[in-house]
C-alpha cells in the first residue's frame, strides 16, 4: 500500500478526495443515517471530525458523484437528485452582544448569492432571513432543503463565564433553531453537531423532533478512527511505531458501540511527527474545567471509575453545568461500562487513554499549585525516593512541595482539612509522570487509599489526618495496624515483588505532612 497525504486540519471532503489524502470511509454509516430518519443531533469532543462529516453530507446531497467513486455509498445513491444545502458553521468569536446575529446574516447572504437568489436585505434578523431562505430555495429548485449546522453551541460555550451573554446567545439560538421545525415542509434532512448536549428544553424547545444519536451504538464510530481503520487504511504509516503504545496513548473513546475509537487529530499528528505526545490535549486549555472542579470540590482521584446516572452525562445548560456532563462531553472522560439497575441506566466513566489521564492531571496540578512545570517535576523526585526506599527523604520532599502551594486548592482552604486533598496532590504528581497506581484499591477486608507500582516494587499508602502534633505517632500506629490487619498487601503476594506499607499523617491545622512511617512485611 502506498503512502498518502495526512489530512491534518483538512475538513473539506472535496480536497481530501481530489488531492490523494487518506480517507476513512464513513459512508456506510451515512447511508444508514439518511435512510432511517430526517432530523439528527450529534455531540462529539473537539477535533473529532464533525466538520468533515458535515462537509461529506454537503457533497453527497449536492450530488458530487465523482467524489464518492470507490466508496460504499456510490452504488446506493440517486445521483440524479441534487438537493439545495444550507450549511452553517459557528466557528467564529461571539464575545459581544449581536455577534451571533451578524454571523448568521453574513452566512445566509453568502448562501443566497451562491444560489443565485436575490438577497433579502429587507429582513432584519437572522431567524427571519433563515426562514425566508428555506422557503425560497425550496420553491426555486422544487426540492426540499438540507440543513447542516456545525459547532451549534460555540456561541454559548465561548462565553460561559459571562452568564448574561451566554443566556442571550442561547435564547437567540433557540429561536433560530426553532425556524427549522416551523419550516418542516421545506426541509429534507437536518444534522446539528457540536461538543455539548444542551438541554432540549432550554435550547431545542422549538426543534424537539431532533433525534440525538450521540449515544446510539449504531453510529458510535461515525466520527473517529477504529483499530481496524489504523490497521487497514493507515497501514503504511504503522511501521516503526509500537502498535500497543499507539493504542495505550490514544485509543479508548466509547459511545456505547462495539468498538472504541481514536481521536483523528492525535493519530494524524503521531504519524507525521513519529512521537508520542498529547497532541489533542495541547490544542486547548481546559481552564474552565479546572475552575469548575475546584468550585465543586471534586478530587481528581474521583474521576477514575466514576459511576453516574445516564441523565447526568447530558445535563448541561447555562448556570447548571454538571461536572460529569462537562467531563464526558468534552472528551476528558468516556463511558467504559453501561449497567441496567431496575429502571435506571448507570454509566461508569473513566479516562479514555493515557494521553488524557496524564495531561489532565498535569494541567490541574499546575493550575492548583501555580508553579508550572516545576510542580510536575515533583512527581519524578517523589517516586525516585520511594523506589530507593528512602521514606524519610520522601516525607521531606513531600513536606517541601506542600509548603510551597499558595493555597489549598480553593480560596476558602476547607479542602486542606481533609486527607483526600493531600492524597489528590500526591495522585496528580504521580499521574503526571505516568506512574501506575490504584486508588481506593479493594481487598477482601477493605480499601487501600492508594497503591503505587514502581521499579518492581509495590507501595501501599494509607492517609490519616490529625488536629495536633501530639497525636502523630498514635495516628501512624493506627495506619500501620489497619494495613496489616486488613491485609492490604496480601493481594499482591503472588507477584513476588517487595511490598511496602507506608503510613502518612497530615495536620489539618498545619496543612502539611506531619509524619511518615514504612515497613516491609
Amino acid at each position: 500500500m502506498k503512502h498518502r497525504q495526512l489530512p491534518i486540519g483538512i475538513q473539506n471532503f472535496r480536497t481530501i478526495r481530489e488531492e490523494d489524502f487518506y480517507y476513512v470511509d464513513k459512508t456506510p454509516l451515512i447511508r444508514n443515517l439518511v435512510g432511517q430518519g430526517r432530523f439528527y443531533f450529534l455531540s462529539r469532543p473537539r477535533r473529532f471530525g464533525k466538520s468533515l462529516l458535515v462537509d461529506t453530507l454537503k457533497s453527497l446531497f449536492e450530488g458530487s458523484e465523482e467524489l464518492f467513486r470507490g466508496l460504499d455509498i456510490h452504488g446506493h445513491w440517486d445521483w440524479s437528485k441534487k438537493s439545495p444545502v444550507v450549511r452553517l458553521s459557528f466557528g467564529g468569536k461571539y464575545n459581544e452582544p449581536g455577534d451571533v446575529d451578524r454571523s448568521v446574516l453574513n452566512q445566509l447572504a453568502i448562501i443566497e448569492r451562491n444560489a443565485g437568489l436575490p438577497q433579502a436585505i429587507s429582513l432584519d434578523t437572522g431567524p427571519e432571513r433563515f426562514q425566508d431562505l428555506l422557503d425560497r430555495l425550496h420553491h426555486a429548485t422544487g426540492l426540499q432543503v438540507v440543513v447542516l449546522v456545525d459547532e451549534y453551541d460555540k456561541p454559548i460555550l465561548d462565553v460561559l463565564e459571562n452568564p448574561d451573554l451566554a443566556k442571550a446567545n442561547r435564547d437567540y439560538l433557540r429561536g433560530f433553531y426553532g425556524i427549522i421545525k416551523d419550516s418542516y415542509e421545506h426541509v429534507r434532512f437536518v444534522l446539528v453537531t457540536g461538543v455539548s448536549m444542551f438541554s432540549k428544553v432550554n435550547l431545542f424547545s422549538g426543534l424537539n423532533n431532533l433525534e440525538d444519536i450521540s449515544l446510539n451504538p449504531q453510529f458510535a464510530t461515525i466520527c473517529g478512527y477504529t483499530d481496524n481503520d489504523l490497521d487497514t487504511v493507515f497501514a503504511p504509516e504503522l511501521p516503526g511505531l509500537d502498535r500497543e503504545e499507539v493504542r495505550r496513548w490514544y485509543n479508548g473513546y466509547h459511545w456505547l458501540g462495539e468498538e472504541k475509537v481514536y481521536n483523528p487529530f492525535d493519530v494524524l499528528l503521531l504519524f507525521r511527527n513519529r512521537k508520542f505526545r498529547p497532541w489533542w490535549f495541547e490544542t486547548g486549555s481546559p481552564e474552565f474545567l479546572f475552575r469548575l472542579l475546584m468550585e465543586k470540590e471534586v478530587s481528581p482521584m474521583e474521576l477514575e471509575n466514576r459511576e453516574v446516572n445516564e441523565n447526568l452525562v447530558s445535563k448541561f445548560d447555562v448556570g447548571d453545568i454538571g461536572v460529569d456532563s462537562l467531563l464526558f462531553q468534552t472528551g476528558y472522560l468516556t463511558i467504559v461500562e453501561e449497567e441496567q439497575r431496575g429502571s435506571r441506566i448507570l454509566y461508569r466513566l473513566d479516562y479514555p487513554n493515557f494521553e488524557v489521564r496524564q495531561s489532565l492531571n498535569q494541567g490541574l496540578l499546575e493550575h492548583v499549585t501555580r508553579r508550572g512545570t516545576e510542580a510536575a517535576n515533583q512527581g519524578e523526585e517523589l517516586v525516585r525516593l520511594l523506589g530507593e526506599n528512602d521514606f524519610e527523604g520522601f516525607g521531606e520532599r513531600l513536606r517541601s512541595f506542600l509548603a510551597g502551594i499558595p493555597y489549598p486548592w480553593h480560596a476558602s482552604g476547607d479542602l486542606g482539612r481533609y486527607e483526600s486533598w493531600y492524597a489528590s496532590m500526591l495522585y496528580m504528581s504521580f499521574r503526571t509522570i505516568g506512574v501506575d497506581l490504584r486508588v481506593e484499591d479493594v481487598s477482601s477486608h477493605g480499601r487501600a487509599d492508594m497503591v503505587v507500582f514502581r521499579d518492581g516494587q509495590i507501595f501501599v499508602l494509607e492517609f490519616k489526618m490529625t488536629e495536633g502534633e501530639r497525636d502523630v505517632e498514635k495516628m501512624l500506629d493506627r495506619a500501620m495496624a489497619q494495613m496489616r490487619e486488613r491485609g492490604y498487601g496480601e493481594k499482591y503476594r503472588d507477584r513476588g515483588e517487595p511490598t511496602h506499607l507506608v503510613g502518612l499523617v497530615f495536620g489539618g491545622t498545619e496543612r502539611n505532612l506531619l509524619g511518615v512511617r514504612a515497613e516491609t512485611p
